[in-house]
């Protein structure tokens, strides 16, 4: 996607707004095929990032929106290391930082108020690496989520390695990052894995770095 740099007294949440429903959009305007092939390819790079990191924690998104499905990925990941845990979010409440419960493939799950299915049962656990889904987002790293700011409030609380996960089309030269905005460490799309331009020294997760 492409936007014009932002002017003087450009109206810069009305231009994020177009970004986030432009990318949101092209997403959901690819064939379901074609999404799958997309999300494929993003996995193979994903799993080998992952091995690099090797998280304890890791958390991820129920797939909303024609994100990329990354349950079977996650699944996958789980079997293959003792002690491992997969988390997914839980909106805790409006202005508040996300909360993460463990997750199982058929663990007991309810819908929140968007229809996003999340665990029932269990303690909550902060995750060294957190899966971000990813609408517009840049090369920095910054990304649009859809506007609500729970990631950014829980990252900037919990400090884990954020990898964002999001497919081409959300592309864009910059999404204009407001001082609320937390840059992902990684971004990971279908053309491969990359270390975010903002913050590229974070390279190892939480657990190893403190």
């Amino acid at each position: 996607m492409s936007f014009p740099a932002s002017a003087p007294g450009a109206d810069i949440e009305s231009v994020r707004r177009s970004m986030r429903a432009q990318a949101l959009s092209a997403r959901q305007a690819l064939g379901s095929g074609q999404r799958a092939a997309l999300t494929d390819r993003l996995v193979s790079h994903l799993e080998g990032l992952l091995a690099q990191l090797a998280p304890a924690v890791l958390g991820f998104c129920w797939p909303y929106r024609a994100e990329p499905d990354l349950r079977d990925c996650v699944a996958r990941w789980l079997a293959a290391g003792v002690g491992r845990v997969a988390v997914l979010p839980i909106v805790i409440d409006r202005g508040q930082a996300m909360a993460f419960r463990p997750w199982t493939p058929g663990c007991v799950m309810q819908p929140d108020r968007h229809g996003i299915p999340h665990p029932v049962e269990g303690e909550f656990v902060v995750p060294d690496v957190v899966l971000v889904p990813l609408n517009a987002f840049d090369a920095e790293g910054f990304r649009l989520g859809y506007g609500g700011g729970y990631f950014d409030r829980t990252l900037a609380r919990m400090r884990p390695l954020a990898v964002g996960v999001g497919f081409e089309v959300g592309r864009v030269a910059s999404v204009h990052p407001q001082a609320h905005d937390v840059a992902m460490d990684w971004i990971v799309t279908e053309a491969g894995a990359a270390r975010s331009l903002a913050r590229p020294g974070r390279s190892g997760c939480r657990s190893a770095e403190e």
